[in-house]
């Protein structure tokens, strides 16, 4: 006989931690594009503020899909195709902040 797996508070748990990763991730790209744009808008600077908010997207859409998953009684593991994009969104969001600050 297999018991049935208590998940107690994780899922929430977790579901609140992609929240705090994505609301870090906000800031992060809103503190870029203000870096960008305050010395006056250059080809550049919008470029890079473009790609700050195209991976602020990218995460969100991820975090999002995640987060509606933990919604369900019995959440599905996480995938290694959607912790890759996770990682890599917010690696290149941060590398990106840094090349507008330096």
């Amino acid at each position: 006989m297999r018991e049935e797996r208590d998940p107690g508070l994780q899922p929430e748990r977790t579901r609140l931690a992609w929240r705090r990763t994505t609301l870090a991730c906000t800031v992060a790209a809103v503190l870029a594009a203000k870096t960008a744009l305050a010395g006056g808008p250059s080809v550049t600077r919008v470029v890079m503020c473009a790609v700050c908010a195209a991976l602020w997207l990218g995460f969100l859409a991820v975090a999002q899909s995640r987060i509606r998953a933990l919604a369900a009684p019995r959440p599905a593991a996480l995938t290694p195709r959607t912790a890759g994009a996770a990682a890599l969104c917010t690696v290149a969001l941060a590398v990106c902040a840094a090349a507008l600050v330096l």
